[in-house]
């Protein structure tokens, strides 16, 4: 029996998003500076269709766009020597099967021909999905491998208050990362942030990260 494949987002017969659901994805624009992080950029902000593509990813196991966000996330990307990601718990990952942070991480990759590699350890065991902003900056703790002098792009899914990748970053400091850039699907704009208007995510005036 073949079962049709739709929109994550409108439901409609796609093979990833609609044309008509990614018009309507709204660009995450430049996000504010975040300690430990020498550049951060997200594809989009994260409301509406951009909310719904990462819910389906994470909860509904659509891995099927995972290579049409790579394709998006790697556009963002610059002088970088290797490609990891920060990891979600592992109860998460026992209840879904999978980490979709380096199901991105490994696509985007791919795509940029880079070296993807396991570089950091959740010591943590509480999600930060659910929590509230004040929980929420009591953030994950991670350890990392020696990675002296490389320069490094740290992937995860969306970032919200900034503490999980500012963690997972600062953690790759510690052990001589020269450099950590981070990526994300979304991002979460919040105290008055406003984001720019929907477009075409490779024509939205990001710099790429890893310069």
């Amino acid at each position: 029996m073949f079962l049709p494949v739709t929109c994550p987002v409108c439901g409609s017969l796609a093979d990833a998003p609609c044309e008509q659901c990614i018009a309507s994805l709204r660009s995450a624009g430049h996000l504010p500076p975040m300690p430990q992080l020498d550049r951060c950029a997200a594809l989009y902000a994260y409301e509406g269709g951009a909310a719904a593509l990462v819910t389906a990813l994470k909860y509904r196991n659509a891995r099927r766009i995972v290579p049409w966000l790579a394709r998006e996330l790697a556009s963002l990307v610059g002088d970088v020597d290797i490609v990891t990601w920060a990891p979600t718990t592992p109860r998460r990952r026992r209840e879904r099967g999978f980490d979709q942070a380096r199901l991105l991480a490994a696509a985007v990759g791919r795509r940029r021909h880079l070296p993807v590699r396991t570089l950091l350890r959740r010591l943590d065991t509480h999600p930060q999905t659910g929590r509230n902003r004040r929980e929420r900056l009591d953030g994950p703790r991670f350890s990392a491998r020696p990675v002296d002098g490389w320069k490094i792009l740290l992937v995860d899914d969306v970032i919200t208050t900034g503490v999980t990748i500012s963690t997972a970053a600062a953690a790759l400091r510690a052990v001589g990362a020269a450099r950590v850039d981070g990526l994300a699907v979304a991002y979460t704009a919040h105290d008055g942030c406003r984001t720019s208007a929907p477009g075409s995510a490779t024509h939205r005036g990001h710099e790429p990260v890893g310069g």
